[in-house]
């Protein structure tokens, strides 16, 4: 159980990164279609797409990225420091929804740009950290955000956008346009 952080409230609705960049997605160039429709302007009824902000910490954000990773436990100070890193380097968008009836975090997900000397000093994104909480599966949110993300990328004029998945989660990434590299994916651990 992570203990309960408190942040003042003047700096609890500062955004990771712009949300002007979510509103000025231009969705035509979205092959994803979504059954009932939705969209990142109107993602559900009660529901917020939106960047993470600092007070989400206060919302439920760890316990929602728990459910797909081990978070640990992290005190205000550290979810501080990192958003803050986060956000000055300019190439985190981490994003997510909000159940505003609730006030909280359901689903979220992150764009990572990495910065290459290959492609003429171009840009990668790579997206990770999908995630909708158990009571909200089913509502599309994971599907809007790894589509709101891929377009994002292709705003921010990466050449190339990738992620990680189980060999069971493949054909649902299918659906966005990806596809199964030839690269085998390899890792060293070195802490749970």
């Amino acid at each position: 159980m992570m203990p309960v952080a408190t942040i003042k409230a003047d700096t609890d609705s500062m955004p990771l990164y712009d949300p002007r960049l979510l509103r000025e997605l231009d969705w035509s160039q979205s092959s994803v279609t979504f059954s009932p429709a939705i969209s990142p302007a109107d993602p559900g009824d009660g529901l917020v797409l939106r960047p993470l902000c600092i007070g989400d910490i206060n919302r439920g954000f760890l316990k929602v990225l728990g459910q797909l990773t081990e978070t640990g436990v992290v005190n205000h100070e550290q979810f501080k420091k990192t958003f803050e890193h986060m956000k000055s380097s300019g190439d985190y968008y981490v994003t997510v929804v909000e159940d505003t009836n609730l006030g909280q975090i359901v689903a979220t997900a992150t764009l990572v740009i990495e910065h290459k000397f290959t492609h003429s000093c171009a840009k990668r994104g790579r997206i990770e950290d999908v995630v909708v909480s158990g009571e909200c599966r089913g509502k599309q949110l994971g599907k809007l955000l790894t589509a709101t993300l891929t377009l994002l990328s292709k705003r921010l004029n990466c050449y190339k956008i990738t992620l990680e998945c189980l060999p069971k989660n493949v054909a649902f990434y299918k659906k966005f346009g990806y596809s199964v590299s030839e690269e085998n994916y390899m890792y060293q651990r070195f802490f749970n």
